[in-house]
């Protein structure tokens, strides 16, 4: 992979994570004003039973500091960053190369990844050819909004979630997110892995509506970052949807996580799944918009 004089490419290695995660926290920085990314994410990002890390990731040194990194996490997905301060030198470019023939090589017909829109990398993408399949917002309930109370129909009652009930957890999640989703189904290891396996996790951020057999029909995955606390996965069984039990798990993640001491909430949504109307409704409001852009291979 040729690369301006100076600089060196290796297969990345799970110490190299703190590396990656400064890298992507300066771009976000950037090109969104605040940053989103922990640790935690590139960690139990990596950690999935079905990642090879030794073959789905480069990174780019200049000496021994990490400057731009690639990784293809899934058969169309992928995540790039480059250090602001060495855009404009054709490591974005190198690595592009590479992504799209790992890709190929793996037997993907099309990859992608979201950027910020109008960033940097969302016009270096345009402008290789890459369409936007989707868009996405990240929403936000800022410091010191009113929580309102959203009760749940009778039969229904929100708790935590045991241990006995990852499986069905991992059933409505993926249930939900297929029918706009085009993916395999998460591997239930890979589930594992990224909510209960996640650095940091606690019994409280996993939270289950159930019916009156105690079955889970809804479910709420709250990760507490600094002062945030992020929504990362939010599901309702598709037969019980329109009766507020969305609206009631939200109300109760924003509430778990300011008694946690988050000051604010956030959580991501796409085109594809039609909720943006429901974040609405609790007061949440769109702090930034990304793309995810895609060229076919």
């Amino acid at each position: 992979m040729p690369l301006p004089a100076g600089l060196t490419s290796r297969a990345l290695r799970q110490d190299d994570a703190p590396a990656v995660t400064a890298v992507m926290a300066a771009e976000e920085l950037a090109d969104v004003g605040e940053v989103a990314i922990e640790l935690a994410d590139i960690v139990s990002d990596w950690q999935r039973p079905s990642f090879d890390l030794a073959a789905s990731t480069l990174g780019v040194f200049d000496g021994t500091r990490l400057v731009g990194y690639a990784e293809q996490s899934g058969p169309d997905r992928a995540d790039a960053a480059v250090e602001p301060a060495y855009h404009g030198r054709g490591i974005g470019t190198a690595l592009a190369d590479w992504l799209e023939q790992h890709a190929r090589d793996a037997g993907s017909t099309v990859i992608g990844m979201p950027v910020p829109q109008d960033s940097p990398g969302d016009r270096f993408l345009a402008a290789r050819g890459y369409g936007v399949r989707w868009t996405s917002w990240v929403l936000e309930l800022p410091a010191g909004a009113a929580i309102e109370p959203r009760p749940l129909p009778d039969g229904f009652r929100l708790r935590l979630a045991a241990p006995d009930d990852l499986r069905s957890v991992w059933t409505v999640v993926e249930d939900a997110f297929l029918e706009w989703s085009v993916r395999d189904r998460e591997p239930f290891a890979d589930f594992e892995a990224k909510v209960v396996g996640r650095p940091g996790f606690e019994p409280w951020n996993l939270r289950v509506v159930v019916d009156a057999d105690d079955a889970v029909v809804g479910v709420s995955s709250v990760v507490l970052a600094d002062d945030c606390g992020y929504v990362d996965r939010l599901a309702v069984r598709k037969d019980l949807r329109g009766r507020g039990l969305a609206q009631a798990l939200l109300a109760d993640s924003f509430g778990a996580a300011r008694a946690h001491g988050a000051a604010r909430s956030e959580l991501g949504t796409d085109s594809r799944t039609g909720a943006l109307s429901l974040y609405a409704k609790v007061g949440m409001t769109v702090t930034s918009t990304w793309v995810n852009r895609a060229i076919d291979l």
